[in-house]
């Protein structure tokens, strides 16, 4: 019983704001926060999006090889990442 009444007044309350003349209004400024345009970007940055850079490679080998990722947090990425894969 109390479930129904609990569901009843939430119910309520979301459909009041429906009901009201002027309803909701949002500002521009407001919704602009919340919906970003993609900002337009030059050859060089497209480039650097798609293809990343050797050392950003060797981290993410790394990362995703979990015994390197843990001694990494241990003794550092670069100790670590000569450990398993040899030098870089």
């Amino acid at each position: 019983m109390r479930s129904l009444l609990a569901l009843l007044i939430v119910t309520l309350a979301l459909a009041t704001p429906c009901y009201c003349e002027k309803g909701i209004k949002i500002t521009k400024e407001v919704a602009n926060a919340f919906v970003k345009r993609q900002k337009r970007s030059t050859l060089y940055e497209r480039y650097f999006e798609y293809y990343k850079s050797p050392m950003e490679q060797m981290h993410e080998r790394c990362e995703n090889y979990p015994p390197c990722d843990y001694l990494s947090d241990q003794i550092g990425f670069s100790m670590a990442y000569n450990h398993f894969f040899g030098r870089y």
